[in-house]
């Protein structure tokens, strides 16, 4: 989630390679991070590598809080976001080892309720489907559901919305990065195993594994001290923003993890699914190991030279490519104010671990860190990926505030159109997203969700039938525009809708609204 998409990100991490140097230094770890915190103005971090079932580097920078300055260390829990979906295809592997699913079971016959946008779809949607992103949905759609935090839509409301998404590519075709799928995993877990799946992933993957400050939800965690705060630099300063509320379930995105523990998680994969130091098992075998890390969805292969990749795409909840020669297993987090990735190069016995507490500065903090420290490694010279990588962010901020600029600033020179509200009020309904009431506040219209009342917040006139809303929630740049269709008497009877600022995040899925209204 968050303006640097998975996808964004992945280009990113693969965009520039450059010929030879040695492995890199601790020291230099440690100077690389610091530099990198000041540069994108991010709060704290915290850096794991392991290698060879060691750990070479683990350690935290900056602070979990600007506001008390405590110390980030190895031990600090973030939240790793997407980084919890291989957590979830790791569950499915246990349970079908158990012989409680298969990976080529329907969907249905776990859940019957459970129905897609059409019945061909329906009928031959798997386990597997649920995992892979090429369900012929759009790019995070139906993410409103959750994003902002603070909605009251359950795991029911979920199974019931993909029947009103419609498709943007035919089935199993073409990678659309889905989180509500991932929802659906989460239940099929919690249906075959008959616990939560919270409490299945506790009890089965990281207690065994003696990850003893990883919590599959923030509320198995008693003692929050050492729980980074997310933070925002979208005003140019750095500020404390609210944690992240409780998700519909934890298999997208929900679980909260250190470095120290994923450094045994990640230890745990390139050993091919066995625990090691001193409790020695197999959480997994080889062969579903393998299977999470086969490719099951195609994506672009960059044709840049300079690390001659040859494949790329997604396996089960991880992305999956090569780079000189060597697999690379990787998968990146995004939640508001907490920003992390995980990167293995399997032959090269190698795992890195980033994670960090702002918003938006971490995705570039993360990837130049992982990048630099990776290339040393694949015995690459420093390219400066903090300079690089910076500058493009600012490019990239820069374009879409001078977007956003231009419609406020519209809105400003707009603000004497006179404006029939009593046209507009009403209330609306989305078949998936309930209902919204645009109302009078004073005299200017004001936007509410009834599901999701952090999105509130006054309409201003912007062109025609348009109107800007800037949002009382103001953690993540995610106003939006309204445009009303009226009927041939001048009244308001739908709603489209859409994100003003071109960098605003993927989950905030506006315009797969179709806002009809109900109630005059």
């Amino acid at each position: 989630m968050k303006p640097f998409t998975f996808l964004s990100i992945l280009v990113f991490i693969l965009w520039s390679f450059a010929p030879t140097h040695a492995q890199i230094a601790s020291k230099d770890i440690d100077a690389l991070v610091t530099d990198a915190l000041a540069k994108f103005k991010v709060a704290g971090a915290a850096v794991a590598v392991v290698q060879d079932g060691k750990v070479i580097h683990q350690k935290g920078y900056g602070v979990i809080d600007i506001n008390t300055k405590k110390p980030v260390n190895e031990y600090t829990n973030f939240a790793i976001a997407s980084n919890s979906k291989a957590f979830t295809t790791m569950a499915l592997s246990i349970l079908e080892e158990e012989g409680k699913l298969k990976w080529t079971d329907k969907v249905k016959d776990h859940i019957p309720e459970f129905k897609m946008y059409n019945d061909y779809v329906t009928e031959n949607f798997n386990i597997q489907d649920l995992l892979t992103h090429r369900s012929g949905m759009g790019l995070g759609v139906g993410d409103l559901m959750f994003f902002p935090d603070g909605s009251d839509f359950k795991i029911k409301d979920v199974l019931s919305a993909f029947q009103y998404f419609k498709p943007v590519s035919a089935f199993r075709t073409k990678f659309d990065y889905d989180n509500l799928l991932y929802l659906v995993a989460g239940e099929v877990i919690a249906r075959a195993s008959g616990m939560s799946y919270e409490l299945f992933v506790q009890k089965r993957i990281i207690t065994p594994m003696q990850m003893n400050h990883t919590f599959a939800a923030e509320d198995l965690m008693k003692d929050k001290s050492n729980l980074a705060i997310p933070h925002s630099s979208e005003s140019g300063t750095i500020k404390a923003i609210a944690p992240f509320g409780k998700q519909i379930n934890s298999a997208a995105g929900g679980i909260l993890s250190n470095v120290a523990d994923l450094s045994k998680w990640m230890m745990m994969h390139l050993n091919n699914g066995t625990v090691g130091e001193g409790v020695k098992f197999n959480l997994v075998s080889s062969k579903n190991h393998n299977e999470m890390w086969t490719l099951h969805t195609i994506l672009p292969t960059s044709p840049n030279p300079r690390y001659n990749s040859h494949f790329n795409g997604y396996g089960l909840g991880w992305g999956l490519s090569d780079v000189k020669g060597n697999l690379r297993v990787t998968h990146t987090g995004g939640l508001p104010g907490m920003l992390s990735i995980v990167t293995m190069y399997p032959d090269l016995n190698l795992g890195i671990v980033v994670l960090t507490n702002t918003e938006n500065g971490g995705a570039g903090l993360f990837s130049a860190v992982s990048n630099t420290i990776a290339d040393s490694y694949l015995e690459l010279d420093n390219f400066g990926w903090t300079d690089k990588l910076n500058e493009r962010m600012t490019q990239e901020r820069s374009t879409g505030d001078e977007v956003t600029k231009k419609v406020w600033e519209k809105v400003e020179s707009a603000k004497n159109v006179k404006v029939k509200n009593a046209d507009y009020i009403g209330i609306y309904e989305d078949k998936w997203f309930g209902k919204v009431e645009v109302f009078e506040k004073g005299q200017q219209l004001w936007f509410k969700s009834y599901r999701s009342p952090k999105l509130n917040g006054p309409m201003a006139f912007y062109n025609a039938n348009s109107f800007a809303i800037k949002w009382e929630y103001q953690d993540m740049n995610c106003d939006a525009l309204a445009i009303f269709a009226l009927d041939e008497n001048g009244k308001a009877q739908s709603i489209k809708m859409k994100g003003i600022s071109p960098n605003i995040d993927f989950s905030f899925d506006f315009q797969d609204l179709d806002l009809q209204r109900v109630e005059k």
